[in-house]
């Protein structure tokens, strides 16, 4: 978070450099916690650039993160959360659309870093579900690629299921496939459950998944496996076997 903080408000951050002439709209896409997005969009908000002589105007800010991963990126199927300024979004509506499939707008400032939270907490505890549902069922002598059948055609089916499935052998094209290569890093899944562990314990709520799945990833990682795809939770914590 405080690299982001840096990038704007740091010596050398944007907001920082001498005779600023533009951009007059910023949008970051960094997964980051809201608390710091509201903060950028406050001090982007409070800074007055120069387009032309004797003509002075104030920024805004937009919170843009991502889903959908390498593989949605490179087909251009990404989803935009945006937070901020409504005019602003609808400005940015077209950039947005030519480089995912859909920008959905959150509401303001920082709200678009609360849905990628949200997202990724899902996201986390649905893998994490699949995969122990996958290994519960290969110890009772069900197959991966059977139990997927199921699970796709029922009520559990679900994107860890049927579009990203964690065990190899089952899909192609899924980081699973390749020995849990590209994807999502469960070093990433790990510091984004920690942005939720911290929005959770701000709210006040009660959310021990959020908790859980950061142990489990925290661990993964401290286990040597923080580049690997965060869908090796499958082999690496509960033991699950290959589809042959």
């Amino acid at each position: 978070m405080m690299q982001v903080l840096d990038v704007y408000t740091g010596p050398n951050g944007v907001l920082r450099c001498a005779n600023l002439m533009r951009p007059q709209l910023l949008i970051d896409s960094s997964t980051i916690d809201p608390r710091t997005s509201r903060k950028v969009s406050v001090a982007v908000s409070n800074c007055i650039l120069k387009e032309k002589k004797d003509h002075w105007e104030k920024p805004v800010m937009l919170d843009a993160p991502v889903s959908g991963g390498v593989l949605a990126a490179e087909a251009g199927t990404l989803t935009f959360m945006v937070g901020g300024s409504e005019d602003a979004y609808l400005a940015a509506k077209p950039l947005f659309l030519s480089m995912g499939k859909n920008a959905i707008y959150c509401g303001g400032a920082g709200t678009g870093s609360a849905a990628k939270i949200c997202n990724n907490l899902a996201m986390a505890v649905s893998m994490l579900g699949v995969s122990e549902a996958f290994a519960l069922g290969q110890s009772l002598g069900i197959s991966a690629g059977t139990l997927t059948k199921v699970l796709n055609t029922s009520s559990a089916r679900c994107w860890s299921s049927d579009s990203y499935n964690p065990v190899p052998g089952v899909m192609e094209g899924v980081p699973a496939s390749r020995n849990y290569a590209g994807g999502f890093a469960s070093k990433l899944m790990a510091k984004d459950l920690n942005l939720a562990a911290t929005s959770v314990e701000e709210a006040g709520l009660q959310c021990p998944l959020t908790y859980q799945a950061h142990e489990i990833y925290t661990e993964l990682c401290k286990d040597g496996h923080e580049i690997e795809d965060f869908s090796c939770v499958f082999r690496h914590y509960y033991s699950g076997k290959d589809e042959l």
